[in-house]
């Protein structure tokens, strides 16, 4: 891939999607809008060992490499990238990145998967963007604090990349798609909607209500009725610095994880 890089023509507009693989339609349209908009498309499948934590899902994680090549092709894309670990972090690796202030919440939080997951997440997508040297990278809204990481770490560290912001890809009932839904029985499958439904009370109630503890109570509420449900969090932050914001005013993000069953499940909604 490096090798290729150096090679390409300087002036080549170069788009680069970043997956885990387990590729559905939210991946898809991220890949089209890359094609749309550059020469040459890239995308990455690479299962990030060190963004999982020691009792998270990264065995059960979802592989299927035919499938996601077959579609890659399907697609038109021009290179993908499947590194395997031991290219990827040697024996002796030792260097992380860490993107500050904004990983200390949400899914970044202690009682959630922890500041950790976000070093592995930045620290990957550096290697990849020092590897691929795009001149696009293309990310999906509904990880949206990974978003705000990418950004973040784009900014700081001057890789001059444009990130591209897209927005979550949705089932007819409002699911946000993700690999991990292929977890879901068909019963969990349906109340799984239901975590969208919350979000969108949330807004609603938003044209009345200024204070952030009602609001979450009500989302809290609806995504209680879910069988074997587990609320990991719902919160009501700043859309830039992810932070609490008091009285709510400007661009905010409602956000909320949980678990259906096994199955930890991400979602949100921007209000401005």
């Amino acid at each position: 891939m490096q090798t290729w890089r150096q090679s390409a023509p300087p002036k080549t507009s170069i788009g680069f999607v970043p997956t885990m693989g387990a590729l559905h339609e939210g991946h898809l349209s991220l890949i089209r809008r890359a094609r749309k908009e550059n020469k040459i498309t890239v995308v990455s499948i690479f299962v990030n060992p060190i963004q999982f934590g020691p009792r998270e899902d990264l065995k059960r994680y979802p592989r299927p490499w035919k499938k996601d090549k077959e579609l890659l092709k399907k697609e038109g894309v021009d290179i993908l990238l499947n590194p395997e670990v031991k290219s990827m972090y040697s024996s002796e690796f030792s260097t992380s990145v860490a993107v500050d202030l904004l990983t200390d919440t949400l899914c970044g939080s202690p009682t959630s998967r922890g500041p950790r997951h976000f070093v592995g997440v930045a620290t990957v997508v550096a290697k990849l963007f020092n590897i691929v040297r795009p001149t696009r990278a293309y990310v999906g809204l509904k990880d949206y604090q990974q978003v705000r990481v990418i950004e973040q770490m784009n900014e700081d560290l001057n890789f001059g990349i444009k990130i591209v912001r897209c927005p979550t890809v949705r089932e007819a009932d409002g699911l946000a798609l993700s690999s991990r839904n292929a977890y879901l029985s068909p019963s969990e499958r349906r109340e799984a909607a239901k975590l969208y439904a919350a979000l969108q009370e949330g807004r609603k109630l938003l044209r009345s209500v200024r204070n952030p503890h009602v609001i979450i109570h009500k989302v809290k509420s609806i995504l209680l009725t879910i069988p074997q449900v587990a609320i990991d969090y719902v919160e009501l932050v700043d859309s830039h610095t992810l932070q609490p914001v008091r009285p709510l005013k400007g661009s905010l993000l409602l956000a909320a994880a949980v678990k259906v069953g096994k199955t930890r499940l991400i979602d949100n909604i921007l209000i401005q």
